[in-house]
């Protein structure tokens, strides 16, 4: 009976399995991929008819080669598939396909796909079981064997015309925002050869994704006269997205394998980009600093460069010379939260009060442009609790538990926040709003057994809970 309620719910499970993968890896964050992915990202959106500021990419700490999307408008990229494409254009290929699963509303209607499927489902336990009940064994078995097959047939019927959907889609909104769908083809047909591997050895891109031969030619034949499918690879966003690549190569991989694919000979600003993380991982200061000074050098303007300066500054304990490498950075790109976050970090390291003070409204202004900024909030409460602003800090503490999921944690926190506020102020409304949530969350993660949620940075956000 067991094995038989195994396959009544699987159907199902597959409409709500996406849900849950985001929170079962580490989420990497860093300022210039996240505002690589805005740049790119919001003219596809609109093309799609989303408003843009309301779609989110999140890059995961995966090396297998996977996209996917949940619901509230988000999509997932395994670091593994920016590390695969040969170009921005095959990243943006799969871009434009996942944002369709948003716009078309696949997820939607996936679940009423899956409802259907469990339906079949459903009446084929009816009858098998009423069909063994009468002493026909084999009769009922054959028609539980049976129903499952029609619920699953059904099902991946469904599923691959979403995918297909996804394809023509897609390709309609880089035709419009002028980029070639070429390299959706090309992505995708590099993985074909996957296909044929055990599915244990396939990438979960293409588990999930049906990458036959004969939907890559539906997808070429439909783009044959689109206007731009000869477009090359704008050269200075592909030149932005290779940069991005060896950051983040050499931030995951070993410093050996880094340095093997970048040697020294090449001065490429990639190049340098992959060396500087590379020393920095392996503990290499000096070079890592003279890497980033001649990044510096060939981009006086490039606020990103001056924050990897700063953050190899600070975490070889030189913190006095970091702050002014890090205001630099954050003169130079005033909006970007987790430079900020990485100021008010280093101010914060001091233990000094007027450092304190210093580093408060920096901080502020990083949780005001993103919420979830977890480590934001941690040293803006630290700094509070420091200038003995206690009920401050039992308020930036709050938001700092709620938006990493830790619902129980921010609960308490609220609470002590709403004592230290005078009733009606916008601090104790703000209070009294995370206890009604986390309240709710709570009673949600008792009834699910617990939440699921791990989160780690790229740069210098991590989320702790102390």
């Amino acid at each position: 009976m067991i094995n038989l309620v195994k396959k009544l719910i699987s159907a199902t499970a597959i409409a709500v399995l996406f849900s849950f993968q985001a929170f079962a890896q580490s989420i990497l964050r860093d300022a210039e991929t996240e505002a690589f992915f805005r740049q790119v990202g919001y003219p596809v959106f609109e093309a799609a008819g989303l408003t843009p500021q309301s779609v989110h990419i999140y890059l995961l700490n995966e090396k297998s080669i996977n996209a996917f999307v949940t619901g509230g408008q988000n999509i997932f990229f395994h670091s593994g598939l920016i590390l695969a494409a040969d170009d921005v254009d095959e990243f943006m290929g799969v871009l434009a396909h996942e944002t369709c699963h948003i716009s078309c509303g696949h997820r939607v209607r996936r679940g009423d796909a899956a409802a259907q499927a469990g339906t079949f489902s459903i009446l084929s336990l009816v009858l098998g079981a009423a069909a063994i009940a009468l002493g026909g064994g084999d009769a009922g078995i054959g028609i539980l064997s049976a129903g499952q097959t029609v619920a699953q047939r059904h099902f991946l019927s469904y599923t691959r015309g979403e995918e297909a959907e996804a394809d023509l889609a897609g390709a309609r909104y880089l035709d419009e925002v002028g980029v070639s769908a070429s390299g959706m083809i090309r992505f995708f047909d590099k993985l074909r050869d996957q296909e044929i591997l055990a599915q244990i050895r396939q990438d979960p891109y293409v588990r999930s994704h049906p990458l036959n031969r004969t939907r890559i030619l539906n997808l070429q034949e439909d783009t044959a006269d689109a206007r731009h499918i000869n477009t090359p690879p704008n050269e200075f966003i592909n030149e932005r997205f290779k940069r991005l690549q060896a950051k983040l190569a050499g931030y995951l991989d070993d410093p050996r394998q880094t340095l093997r694919k970048y040697p020294a000979s090449d001065t490429s600003i990639a190049a340098r980009y992959a060396r500087v993380y590379a020393y920095h991982k392996a503990l290499e200061w000096d070079l890592a600093l003279q890497e980033a000074d001649a990044l510096i050098a060939l981009e006086p303007n490039n606020p990103f460069f001056y924050e990897i300066k700063g953050q190899i500054l600070f975490e070889n304990g030189r913190i006095d010379d970091s702050v002014p490498v890090l205001e630099r950075a954050l003169e130079l790109a005033p909006r970007e939260p987790l430079i900020a976050t990485a100021l008010g970090q280093a101010l914060v390291s001091f233990e000094d009060p007027a450092k304190m003070e210093r580093a408060i409204p920096i901080l502020k202004a990083a949780t005001r442009q993103d919420r979830n900024n977890t480590f934001a909030w941690f040293n803006l409460a630290k700094a509070y609790s420091w200038l003995e602003m206690q009920p401050e800090a039992s308020l930036a503490t709050a938001e700092r538990f709620y938006s990493g999921g830790a619902a129980a944690q921010a609960l308490n926190h609220a609470r002590r926040a709403m004592d230290g506020f005078d009733t009606g102020t916008p601090e104790w409304l703000r209070a009294q709003d995370i206890m009604i949530a986390a309240e709710a969350a709570s009673r949600n993660d008792r009834r699910r057994g617990g939440r699921r949620r791990l989160q780690t940075s790229f740069s210098v956000e991590t989320n702790r809970n102390e």
